[in-house]
């Protein structure tokens, strides 16, 4: 097939009127389906990304699609001064499907991690202001996520962070107890480190994090904002991590592709926020909500988990078959999140080779490539998706 174009002119005034925080692939989306995008020129490219896992009910799924249209024609927004049905019916469903408690919604997954420090931070006092977070982690590009984030790349040109975050290793169950002191108010982490190309937390991590938290009355906090809504297999990554946060947070596929994040506390830590201790003029809007409760009913399905389980494995061991043949040095997946590393820093050219072939895949590092596919992706276009990965890698010098 032909590669991907790139209209000349429209990428000259991308260039004048944007500015220039992202590396763009060379091509123009203007349509998508399923798994499928298409180009201005009419080809097919398979979505191996989803939006970074936000699209994870595919493009144009019919349910949102009609949710959305049906919202679209009677209410969109009115701020939160009133109530609105839809708002209310996501925030059940989240509540009935988690932990049991009250939900705040935002726009993003920054704003979600940047309402939990802020919840954490009045509910344990300005004695307990220190937060323990992951090195590797990402939590997102605004001050307070920023500071959580453990990616000193990210943070480098925007120092001073905010003070008060210490990081330790995801494989360090004892460096993450000598962290906690008695100014701990909480710790923030994620079960699978997506933007680190899909690196696991080790459970006995996880567990110690549970433990110390019950010991010390610190909260933790969970980050699903990648993995949550079925990525991984289960609705959410810590049902299958055998342990419980205090606090979780969403956004990314919550929408159905429209922005929105929320956070959902146990129901002791439900009445911390107080009128006028937090707020958006967009959270929660009508259209959103009603995009969100169709997406987050399809995505809940059973059938789709264990089709995610299983489409997961099987690319897994594909990935590890190239892996035994020497094509990538590891690779590693939970349900549809995937990953390999490169023996060489080669991950941009792989990137774009596979653009070439009609697959849309990223880089996380110059040595890691990283797959989302949606979670309605076929088993055809998966695994047209490993065999053009094949051709990629052999390919590349």
């Amino acid at each position: 097939g032909r590669g991907p174009v790139i209209d000349e002119e429209l990428a000259r005034r991308a260039g004048a009127a944007l500015m220039p925080t992202y590396a763009r692939q060379p091509v123009e989306l203007v349509r998508g389906e399923g798994a499928a995008v298409y180009d201005a020129g009419g080809r097919r490219y398979v979505d191996c990304m989803a939006g970074i896992s936000m699209n994870n009910v595919g493009h144009g799924h019919p349910e949102v699609v009609a949710a959305i249209a049906d919202q679209a024609g009677r209410l969109i927004n009115t701020s939160n001064l009133y109530y609105t049905e839809p708002q209310i019916a996501l925030a059940e469903w989240i509540r009935d499907n988690s932990l049991g408690g009250r939900v705040y919604f935002c726009n993003s997954g920054a704003e979600a991690n940047e309402a939990a420090l802020k919840l954490v931070r009045k509910a344990r006092g300005p004695a307990r202001g220190e937060v323990i977070a992951l090195t590797d982690g990402f939590h997102g590009r605004t001050f307070g996520a920023l500071a959580l984030t453990g990616q000193p790349g990210k943070q480098e040109p925007f120092r001073p962070m905010l003070s008060g975050v210490r990081h330790v290793d995801r494989d360090d169950p004892e460096g993450l107890e000598e962290a906690f002191s008695e100014r701990t108010a909480a710790v923030v982490l994620e079960i699978v480190q997506g933007e680190v190309g899909v690196r696991p937390v080790s459970p006995e991590l996880l567990r110690r994090a549970r433990a110390l938290c019950d010991r010390t009355g610190a909260v933790l906090i969970i980050d699903e904002i990648q993995t949550g809504l079925s990525r991984t297999g289960p609705l959410f990554a810590y049902r299958e991590a055998g342990i419980e946060p205090d606090v979780m947070c969403l956004a990314k596929s919550l929408g159905g592709g429209l922005p929105i994040g929320a956070i959902v506390a146990r129901p002791e830590l439900s009445e911390v926020f107080q009128p006028g201790d937090h707020g958006s003029t967009f959270a929660g809007g009508a259209l959103v909500c009603a995009a969100g409760l169709a997406a987050a009913r399809v995505l809940a399905s059973p059938e789709l988990q264990d089709r995610v389980r299983a489409l997961g494995a099987h690319a897994l061991a594909e990935l590890e078959r190239m892996a035994a043949e020497g094509l990538v040095a590891e690779a590693r997946g939970r349900g549809l999140m995937l990953a390999v590393d490169l023996a060489r820093p080669r991950a941009a050219a792989a990137v774009d080779g596979m653009l070439a072939e009609g697959f849309l895949v990223n880089a996380t590092s110059q040595r890691t490539v990283r797959f989302l596919p949606p979670l309605v992706i076929e088993r055809e276009d998966l695994d047209a998706m490993l065999a053009a990965l094949r051709r990629v890698l052999a390919a590349l010098d």
